[in-house]
């Protein structure tokens, strides 16, 4: 089958093709961490922007590490398509904002210089909560790049699910370089984008009728909500449905604590079960009902929501989400880097119902979830991966509670809590996950 570059294009369904010509933009924008999650959202954003408003504006994609993303993109003149998957329906959209390719681990200079280049004016980052460290080789790349800049103003903007992302990217920065000019703004990302499969790749030759190695799938639900503070300027992103605001932080914490620690829950849970997916472990009898519980009695009292939205619609929309069988999200993924996660999605959770002296009984059990995961057996015997940073730490630690800088002082110390986890961690120890969740009243 042939395929996806430029010269295919014109045989595409004109439905299908980009919205803009593809790479003959000036950049921009540099992005680091050209995975599916950036492909399927901030790229999408950037050419809407564009279509509607116009603007001289396209994307360097940065690969930090691996070349597998990076080859079939550079083999396909930067295109590549976003399928948009809704249980047995899905329609596809060719994409061509990316104007160049890099590969940090083998140029790490070229990254640099064009971070350094005054013509860039943004640089976004989605390379994952655990990159966020001074020796991390993408942030070390960034730094450099930053250093070169002679004062020219640019957004360093990070897209990743960390709380108060902007203000701790600006930290990270500034306590390694003295930096002119440069913002940090905060934002807050949602769309569910698995990782891309042999189906993946078959959806999109159905739909385009050309053959795509960079494909990736999405659910239909995307967000952005970015704080609107650009040093060098930025796409009408506004035009293409993004939020900006001057204060991302309640549409942060609702995220973060209902959609991803739910998320997680799910995925320790399911895992343990021997569900393959977020949508099957979510369909366990008892599961929903549990989330639900969790959401209603532990997560929406810590939160405020943002206007125009109540956080029961909210969490019903979560689980609504979850339950999209076609996206095939798997349990393992998303329990992966728990040590990196769980302090954002789950831990604040937990600490504010303690400082209003409420019991997190659901929060707990999640706990309980993740240390029965890490100990690598699921139910029926069968092994889990253990793939975390911390792993090594985890393997050597008898009392998880105590894993340093991932479990508080104040919940390490916390004796009630202590028993509450302990009580989830007996009963998925003697009866599994799928009875635990049935004895529930």
């Amino acid at each position: 089958m042939e395929r996806l570059t430029r010269a295919a294009l014109p045989r595409l369904d004109p439905a299908v093709r980009p919205p803009v010509a593809p790479g003959d933009a000036a950049a921009g924008i540099v992005h680091l961490g050209l995975g599916a999650f950036h492909r399927a959202h901030q790229a999408v954003f950037t050419e809407a922007a564009i279509a509607a408003a116009g603007g001289d504006w396209g994307i360097v994609g940065v690969a930090p590490r691996s070349r597998a993303v990076l080859e079939p993109l550079l083999d396909q003149d930067l295109l590549f398509s976003v399928l948009t998957l809704d249980g047995a329906e899905a329609r596809a959209r060719v994409c061509g904002v990316l104007t160049d390719a890099l590969h940090a681990a083998g140029d790490p200079d070229a990254v640099a210089a064009r971070i350094a280049d005054p013509a860039i004016r943004i640089v976004t980052l989605t390379v994952t909560e655990k990159a966020y460290r001074p020796d991390s080789p993408v942030i070390q790349v960034l730094l450099r790049g930053l250093a070169a800049r002679g004062g020219a103003p640019v957004a360093v903007v990070c897209c990743d699910n960390l709380s108060d992302n902007g203000r701790r990217l600006r930290e990270l920065v500034t306590g390694e370089l003295a930096v002119e000019n440069v913002s940090f703004p905060g934002t807050m990302v949602d769309r569910i984008v698995p990782a891309s499969t042999a189906d993946t790749y078959a959806t999109a030759a159905n739909l385009l009728g050309v053959e795509d190695r960079a494909a990736v799938g999405a659910e239909p639900f995307t967000q952005w909500v970015i704080e609107d503070d650009f040093a060098a300027g930025r796409p009408a992103w506004e035009r293409a449905g993004a939020v900006l605001t001057t204060d991302v932080a309640p549409y942060e914490r609702m995220k973060l604590r209902m959609l991803n620690g739910v998320h997680s829950a799910i995925a320790y849970l399911g895992a343990l079960a021997g569900a393959p997916t977020i949508d099957r472990a979510l369909a366990l009898p008892g599961m929903r009902e549990t989330m639900e519980r969790f959401i209603a009695e532990d997560i929406a009292p810590t939160l405020e929501p943002p206007p125009g939205t109540t956080v029961e619609a909210y969490g019903q929309s979560v689980l609504h989400r979850f339950s999209n069988s076609a996206l095939g999200h798997r349990t393992l993924q998303v329990a992966m880097d728990g040590t990196q996660k769980l302090p954002q999605r789950l831990l604040g959770t937990v600490a504010d119902r303690r400082a209003a002296e409420a019991l997190p009984r659901y929060g707990a059990l999640v706990v309980a979830a993740w240390m029965r995961f890490v100990r690598g057996t699921a139910d029926d015997g069968s092994p889990l991966p253990l793939d975390d940073p911390l792993a090594d730490r985890i393997r050597a630690t008898p009392d998880l509670l105590q894993l340093e800088g991932v479990f508080p002082a104040g919940i390490a110390g916390d004796d009630e809590l202590r028993a509450e986890i302990a009580h989830w961690a007996r009963d998925l120890e003697r009866h599994g996950v799928a009875a635990t969740l049935k004895a529930l009243p």
